[in-house]
């Protein structure tokens, strides 16, 4: 026997028959309190009772308010055994198994996504951000490391290995890297393109910048991500006008000749 069904039979055995009676026939003392709370208008049809505990049991009633389609009232009273009356415990509006209800909240840092920081929004990493070190540790790019040294650690936080390896599999997965669409339709990559500037460090083996106005401008893209802008794209065949020798027709004689 599960604990649900040794509950509910433990209730039963504790709640005298008379009080059980008493609590389940209080429907018009609910709605009464209902009315009283609410208005008539807003009490729909009766839907039913349960019991809460052995001294305690809900009536429920559809709502109706506007914009609280599928909600119910509930009601509770109570009554301890041998009184000859129920009282009123509590008056609540609850969702019904139809109601539309809002979506789950979820925390504003948990929400936010590429894409979405607009101008004059402000964005602050955590506190113990695994993408970012402080300043003074040693990143992991020696490049990087160097720099820092020469300017007395300037930067109170740098990408951390975790954080350099994170941006590089986005930047190798995305829009610009050798999976895209663009990348697929065609054979040249941008690590041989005159456009391509490679970005220093260890991410610089990889990665670079685009400067193609008419292509990925001054996006970072992967060494092996390629489009039909490549500094070494052919000019297309049979373009421009046929040749031909020039004439003059203004040497022409269109007069018509006699007979």
């Amino acid at each position: 026997m599960d604990s649900v069904t040794e509950s509910t039979e433990r209730d039963t055995e504790q709640r005298p028959a008379d009080l059980a009676a008493l609590l389940m026939g209080a429907v018009e003392q609910a709605r009464t309190a209902l009315v009283e709370f609410s208005g008539e208008e807003t009490v729909g049809e009766y839907l039913g009772a349960s019991f809460e505990d052995p001294t305690s049991a809900t009536h429920r009633f559809l709502a109706v308010l506007p914009g609280y389609r599928g909600w119910q009232w509930a009601v509770v009273v109570a009554g301890y055994p041998g009184t000859d009356h129920a009282t009123i415990s509590e008056v609540v509006l609850v969702p019904g198994p139809t109601a539309l209800l809002a979506p789950k909240w979820v925390p504003w840092q948990d929400r936010i996504r590429p894409g979405d920081l607009s101008p004059g929004d402000l964005l602050a990493p955590l506190p113990d951000d695994p993408r970012l070190v402080p300043g003074y540790l040693a990143s992991g790019d020696p490049q990087v490391d160097e720099v820092a040294t020469e300017v007395g650690f300037g930067r109170r936080r740098v990408l951390s290995a975790f954080g350099r390896s994170a941006a590089a599999q986005r930047w190798h997965d995305g829009e610009y890297g050798p999976g895209s669409a663009m990348a697929r339709s065609t054979k040249r990559v941008c690590r041989d393109c005159g456009f391509y500037l490679p970005l220093t460090g260890s991410l610089g083996s990889m990665f670079g910048v685009c400067a193609n106005e008419l292509s990925a401008d001054g996006h970072v893209v992967d060494a092996e991500y390629g489009c039909g802008a490549h500094s070494d794209t052919p000019a297309p065949a049979g373009t421009g006008s046929p040749l031909y020798d020039p004439y003059d027709d203004g040497v022409l004689d269109l007069t018509e000749p006699t007979s």
